[in-house]
Parts: C-alpha cells; structure tokens; sequence
C-alpha cells in the first residue's frame, strides 16, 4: 500500500504543474471556437483555443451554457448519410481502411472535441464539473441523454481502474483533503473536525480514497472502515464519542461503514467496487488476524417500498412506526420485512429495487444479517426505520457469487436472512387487498 500511493504522489506531482488552464479570452463566438479546435493541427494553437473555450464557459449564465450543450448536441452529432455510406463500403469490402473509415464516421465530433479540450492543464476537472451541470439539464431536456452519452463513454476510458490511485486518509493527511472528506460524505454526515478526528486519528479506523493523476486534490470515491471484534450491531456503536479503541491485535472484523461517491460528474462512473475489494487485499496483507469483511449499510428505499403498492403490510402499520415505541416492539417485523425487501423487491430488469444491495451484490458480496434500531439518526429513520444490513465479502467466494448475480440476478443470502424473508406477516398487519367486484 506504501509503495502505491509513494507512486501514486509522484504521478500526480507530475502532472499537477500548471492544473489551472490559463483563461485566455477570444472574443470570437463559442461555436466558432469549436470547429476551429477541431480543425487545428498544432498543439500550442489547440490549447490556446481548448482555454478560450473552458474560460468562455465558465463566463456563461445558465441559458448560455444550455444553448452550449444543445449546440453540441445537435450541430456536433453523427452524420447519419456518412455512417450509412461507410457502413455499405464496410459490408462490400472488410479492409482495414473501411473499418476506419466507419469507426469514424460513426464518432460525433463532440467526442473528439472533448478530447482536445482535455489536454488543457486542468480541464479534466473542469469537464467533471461540466458534465454535473449537463446532468443537471436531462430531467427536463432529455435530448441532451445524446450528449451524456459520449461524456460517459469518454469518462468510462479516462477514469479507468489503471490510472486510479489508492491512497490511505489520515488525521495527518493534508487540510484541504480532509475538508473534502467531510464535505463528501454521503452516508453518516461528519459534523465537525472533531467528529472526522474520531473517525480517522484511532489505530483502529482506517480511511482510503481513490484519485486520479489529473485531479490530485479531488477525492472520487472514499471508505470508512472500523477494525472491530465481530460484527457491531448499529452504527451508533460504531461512531459514539466515548468508546475504547481496540488494539491492532485483537481486531478481526473489517466494517466498511460509510462509502461515498464524491464527484456528481461522474455519475455512473463505478469506483466503489474496485476501492473495496483493494482495500480488502490491502488491509489482509496488512492485519492478516482480519477474518470478516462486511458492511454497515443502509437501505435507502426500505420505508418507500413499505408505502408503495407492493408493500405487504398495511399503511396503518407502516404509519404507526413513525411512534418510537411502536418502532422498538416490532423489531422482529421490521427485520423481516427488511428480508422480504432485499431478497424479493425487484425492479423491471429483474436486479433488486435497493440500489446499495445492487451495487454490493454485484461485486460480489451477499446479504448476510440485518439489524433493527442500528441507524437512528433522523435521515436512518426516515429512508429504512433505521433498519441496516450487513453484506459479506467472503473472498474465496466473491467471485463466483459476482457471476451469479451478473448471470441470474439472484441474491445471495445467508440462511437466517432468507428465514426471515419466508416468516409468515401477522394477520393485523398485512395488506387488505380489495377484491373488484365482478
């Protein structure tokens, strides 16, 4: 893990000189700017024009910067008669020339013209940022998906496992990263500087991020991790302000409690799985005693679930868990529920409705217990009536239950999980389904 991150500080000392495009102004119009980009052969010239476009953008109100994206949108998409006529020669003769010539006719040229803004120093950034505010705009200006389409497939490339870094965050790392840190986090809001101490200074928490070399300063995905002995029961156990830090060597449990996900840029950009299963690696060679790596998770889509259509139990029940008491005495209901909800709520591609199952699930892991009461925090409460799982990385089985899951959609569970899913719902609580009358 040294060795990685000494390597991964000297790429990105590298490559951090001059991270700021340098503004140039040009006051020919930003469309202009574009087809010249794509037409200049000289690299000074393209990164003269590449950062009169990025400073032009940054200049831009919101209706500029749409009318930007539409521009590429539409005026920077295939041309359809090429790619029909490179597709004909293609068929008729497979040479190597024909096959080039289709893959680029079949290229919009605002791919390319992305790739030319990124050799500005600094726009990779820049372009992250770009593409959170173009995802901003698909919600009410979906022809703009054509446009998103091309920065994910450019960011599926650029941000691929290979030039990802993994570096360990400490109480010692620098001010500006741990700034971040408790800016990102997603899961357990991190309240003050104090509250990140208690979370990274103790021998036995651990944080790691990934980064990549053109954003040294940009965390793009970090894990909180506690060493304990077993498995805790609650993520207040987990975070409380007064406990007994555990010794190195008595430690054989891994919790990762809180994954965040830092850039909205890249959405959809996985890097959770690839942290995890480095960090898994990274922490055996380290505590080879670890014999457990699990989660804390929470289900966010439990309590939506409960209130939707196919909630099993009545809406008198499910609105009678917002009094504490009667939280505390169904437990044992809410478990199973939380069972009925991981291993049967499914989407119409078939993959489990929660998305945090999903994304564990498909790495490989499988749901292994569920507790009641274990996040009583207010957002706890309200997403999962602050019922949290435990998904189980058992590395010698990681990979064949990953290509299970890839293959069938099925989750794999633990036997006292899928118990709990089978048990039978008491007759006051289930959901009266009125028959239509004939």
């Amino acid at each position: 893990m040294k060795n990685s991150g000494f390597l991964g500080d000297l790429i990105a000392s590298i490559l951090d000189r001059g991270t700021i495009f340098s503004g140039v102004s040009d006051d020919r119009e930003v469309e202009q700017l574009c087809s010249e980009l794509l037409s200049s052969m000289g690299e000074v010239s393209s990164r003269r024009i590449g950062s009169a476009i990025l400073t032009r953008y940054q200049q831009m109100d919101d209706a500029s910067r749409l009318s930007f994206f539409q521009f590429l949108n539409s005026q920077m998409d295939i041309d359809v008669e090429a790619v029909e006529t490179a597709a004909r020669a293609y068929g008729e003769d497979r040479s190597a020339a024909n096959l080039a010539a289709l893959s680029d006719a079949a290229e919009a040229p605002r791919q390319e013209l992305l790739r030319r803004l990124n050799h500005v120093p600094g726009a990779t950034s820049a372009l992250v940022e770009m593409r959170k505010e173009l995802l901003n705009l698909l919600s009410t200006h979906p022809d703009l998906k054509r446009l998103d389409l091309d920065f994910s497939h450019l960011f599926t490339s650029w941000f691929n496992r290979g030039f990802l870094v993994i570096r360990p965050i400490s109480w010692h790392s620098p001010a500006n990263i741990l700034a971040k840190i408790i800016q990102y986090e997603a899961v357990h809001a991190i309240q003050d500087w104090d509250d990140l101490r208690r979370r990274l200074q103790p021998d036995d928490r651990r944080c790691f991020a990934f980064f990549h070399p053109s954003m040294p300063d940009e965390p793009l995905v970090f894990v909180e991790v506690a060493l304990c002995r077993g498995i805790p029961r609650s993520v207040q156990d987990v975070l409380r302000d007064e406990r007994s830090e555990l010794d190195r060597n008595d430690v054989d449990t891994a919790v990762f409690y809180s994954i965040s996900n830092c850039q909205e840029g890249l959405r959809g950009i996985s890097f959770g799985n690839f942290l995890i299963k480095q960090v898994v690696a990274d922490l055996s060679v380290e505590l080879p005693q670890l014999k457990t790596f699990v989660t804390l998770s929470p289900l966010p889509g439990l309590v939506r679930w409960l209130k939707g259509g196919d909630s099993p139990v009545s809406q008198e029940f499910v609105a009678s868990l917002d009094d504490p008491q009667t939280l505390e005495a169904n437990n044992d209901q809410l478990r199973s529920l939380a069972a009925k909800y991981l291993l049967t709520a499914k989407r119409q591609d078939g993959l489990p409705l929660d998305p945090v199952a999903r994304f564990h699930l498909s790495n490989g892991a499988a749901v292994h217990e569920l507790h009641a009461l274990a996040d009583i925090s207010a957002n706890g409460l309200k997403n999962a009536f602050g019922v949290m799982v435990n998904y189980l990385y058992d590395i010698p089985k990681v990979e064949s239950q990953h290509e299970a899951f890839v293959h069938t959609g099925d989750v794999i569970a633990s036997k006292s999980v899928a118990q709990l899913a089978n048990a039978k719902i008491p007759a006051p609580m289930q959901r009266i389904v009125e028959k239509e009358e004939s």
